[in-house]
């Protein structure tokens, strides 16, 4: 179990220096998050960016715009 995940680790590293290297640094995180979901398409992962996120207050579900990245 453990080398599945380090290979998996690997693979998602793998594309994250690679959109690094091909970018640098100074970009806005818009335009290396979708280079880094296009690079995980291509390995062939299921990415979802920005999946929202709601806050819970006292059992209350509040919809304040939280995106997971």
């Amino acid at each position: 179990m453990t080398l599945l995940h380090q290979e998996l680790s690997g693979s998602i590293l793998q594309c994250a220096y690679k959109v690094h290297s091909a970018l640098g640094p100074g970009l806005l995180e818009s335009a290396y998050e979708e280079c880094l979901h296009y690079e995980l398409y291509k390995a062939g992962f299921n990415a979802i960016k920005q999946k929202p996120m709601p806050l819970i207050y006292e059992d209350k579900k509040l919809d304040l715009g939280y995106r997971i990245d």
